[in-house]
């Protein structure tokens, strides 16, 4: 019998590369080896969770025993890999020595951690995957108000979702703008009314300075001196690529675990993708450049190379009170060219020579993203 292929992590790229493979090979061994329960979700859609009124067990499409039997791949769950030896190609597990041909890290990422959060706090959360998601919506259960630090992607499309769920919401931010890191101030603030006109509650240029967690509740003080009061908190504040286990093994590591477009690290057979991965300098946390790196290294490990290729990958944010399309620049040398009506802004970002290199779109613009992204030229084109 041959040696396995192994993959550490069973998220959306885990399992995303694992079917890509079996798509081209139905037979080399596959061993998957994850931190929880090893269940098959939508992690986009744990931000829609209220909204269509869905606890953790309704977003799970399957379980690993299911998993195993779709794929032909042995799953151990709540298993952490201790060690990678890249010059024996052996990973360490329960004390446990298992050779591999192949291995594949798609450890994701995880929250930064607000400092003043005890971990065992039963009231402030980051959520990040579906064990997250089922604490928090256990414990927000009967509760009223939910202050979210951080106004960016993730700290948004909660808030929509929250508001959905007919909870009052209050949102904290260092920046002027929600989701300043992607769009113009005109396009930001269609996204602020919309989300004001739901109810929602803004802080803006504040940062957080302490939770306390109260007998009914949390009190969010505020650099300012201000204090919100508010049932359950949720931590929004960003992700950082999990690098400690292959910087540990020896493996290149920088914001994320470095690849170039072959998707394999600086150890031989060792590759990488998802939100755990940098890839040709670049840590992409979206669905779409994660399933371009699936089947380019499926085609890898089933031992016929090829490179990933990068098309033009608009980005959508859940929020459906204000519906966003976003096309990040590659190129940050341009200007923008705005057209704002009520909440519908079509923002475009265009070189010196006015080549289109990215756009956001709000409300109604957004009917204009296929026709936009035809006009743009594509990362790392086929």
């Amino acid at each position: 019998m041959s040696q396995a292929i192994i993959i550490i992590g069973s998220g959306m790229a885990g399992y995303a590369v694992a079917r890509e493979f079996r798509k081209l090979n139905s037979e080399t061994p596959l061993l998957m080896i994850t931190q929880d329960d090893g269940s098959a979700y939508s992690k986009p859609m744990l931000s829609t969770g209220f909204t269509k009124n869905k606890d953790a067990e309704a977003l799970v499409m399957s379980n690993a025993v299911q998993m195993s039997e779709q794929l032909n791949m042995s799953i151990r769950t709540q298993t952490s890999v201790q060690s990678i030896d890249t010059e024996k190609q052996t990973i360490l597990v329960d004390n446990e020595t298992i050779e591999y041909s192949k291995l594949v890290l798609a450890t994701g990422a995880s929250p930064f951690k607000l400092k003043f959060v005890k971990p065992e706090s039963d009231r402030i959360f980051s959520i990040n995957d579906l064990d997250d998601y089922r604490a928090f919506r256990t414990a927000s259960q009967g509760k009223k108000h939910v202050a979210i630090v951080g106004t960016g992607l993730i700290g948004c499309e909660y808030a929509n979702d929250l508001l959905n769920g007919e909870y009052e919401v209050s949102l904290i931010g260092l920046s002027q703008h929600v989701l300043d890191t992607m769009l113009p101030p005109e396009a930001s603030e269609c996204v602020t009314k919309s989300l004001s006109d739901a109810g929602a509650n803004f802080y803006f240029e504040r940062s957080v300075v302490d939770i306390q967690e109260t007998v009914d509740g949390v009190i969010v003080e505020l650099d300012n001196g201000e204090k919100i009061s508010a049932d359950i908190a949720i931590s929004a504040i960003g992700l950082a690529p999990n690098t400690k286990l292959a910087s540990e093994s020896g493996i290149e590591t920088n914001k994320g675990i470095t690849c170039d477009r072959s998707l394999e690290t600086s150890a031989k057979n060792v590759y990488t993708l998802g939100d755990c991965a940098e890839v040709d300098g670049m840590v992409m946390l979206y669905v779409l450049p994660m399933m371009a790196c699936a089947r380019a290294l499926a085609s890898t490990l089933n031992d016929e190379p090829k490179l990933v290729s990068y098309g033009v990958m608009p980005v959508a944010v859940k929020t459906p009170a204000c519906p966003v399309v976003v096309l990040p620049a590659s190129n940050e040398n341009g200007t923008w060219d705005i057209e704002s009506d009520g909440f519908n802004t079509t923002a475009l970002f265009k070189s010196d020579q006015g080549e289109l290199l990215g756009f956001a779109l709000t409300g109604d613009a957004t009917k204009q993203k296929q026709v936009l992204a035809k006009q743009v030229q594509a990362i790392h084109p086929e």
